[in-house]
């Protein structure tokens, strides 16, 4: 089961637009042979869905309010206007995590993120929590999956003045920013090392959007690092990011949330 996720992950991350047809057939090139309802169960399970050129797909509570897409046509133009967040799949070398995070669409720094190796809501709202402390957006975006369209996510948004925006039907990339960031850490980190344990996960996606918020320079952002727009400070060294890395203890075992 491990391989055949690790599998669909990949496939998904490089052609989000597959569906469970065309991943099944894909499989069947790397020699598992599974049907198209077996390849769409893990999918669920992974929290993957298909980014469709039509209506948006993605499973919701269908007992829950789903919001309007507010960001079509929004000059965005300032920090903290708007954030987006989502959940993607991380594997382990024996399992696997999920990963949430938050990120400023105006200059593309991750707020803040968490691991679980559960998809129920609860590390979205400690997230959340956490990052309501110091900083709140005007909008926060999302798709309309169950852990966004619960009462729990719904009111603590509401408890903070911050507006609700879900992704709209008919368009396939509303939350674009989210979307680009998990390519980017699955791509240049996640699928370049073998986790041993959720606490090793962990450590090196820390280690990760650290240099992606402070040492890695955006074209969009002509140059300057999010950390530069978003907090106003000057990029870490070379020398501070490999002093990161090299800190991680890959023996140590603890849990996520």
């Amino acid at each position: 089961m491990i391989r055949i996720r690790r599998h669909i992950d990949e496939i998904h991350t490089y052609f989000p637009t597959y569906g469970s047809r065309s991943i099944r057939d894909l499989l069947k090139g790397l020699g598992i042979f599974i049907n198209r309802k077996t390849v769409q169960r893990h999918m669920q399970a992974m929290g993957i869905y298909t980014i469709y050129p039509g209506p948006n797909l993605s499973k919701r509570n269908q007992r829950q309010r789903v919001y309007p897409y507010l960001l079509r046509h929004l000059d965005i133009n300032h920090n903290d206007q708007v954030w987006e967040t989502d959940v993607t799949y991380i594997r382990l070398h024996g399992g696997w995590v999920y990963l949430t995070a938050l990120i400023d669409v105006h200059s593309r720094f991750i707020v803040d993120w968490e691991l679980s190796t559960t998809l129920d809501s609860r590390f979205i709202l400690m997230m959340l929590n956490r990052a309501f402390i110091t900083r709140k957006p005007e909008i926060l975006n999302s798709d309309q999956g169950c852990q966004y369209t619960g009462g729990q996510y719904v009111e603590l948004l509401k408890a903070a003045s911050v507006k609700i925006s879900m992704d709209g039907k008919n368009r396939a990339i509303d939350n674009i920013y989210i979307e680009r960031f998990w390519r980017t850490i699955k791509q240049q980190e996640v699928y370049l090392n073998e986790y041993s344990s959720p606490r090793e996960a962990r450590q090196r996606i820390a280690a990760f959007i650290n240099c992606y918020n402070y040492f890695r320079p955006h074209q969009s952002l002509g140059g300057k690092t999010p950390g530069q727009i978003y907090q106003g400070v000057l990029p870490l060294r070379f020398e501070d990011i490999i002093q990161q890395y090299s800190g991680i203890h890959l023996t140590d075992q603890k849990n996520v949330s």
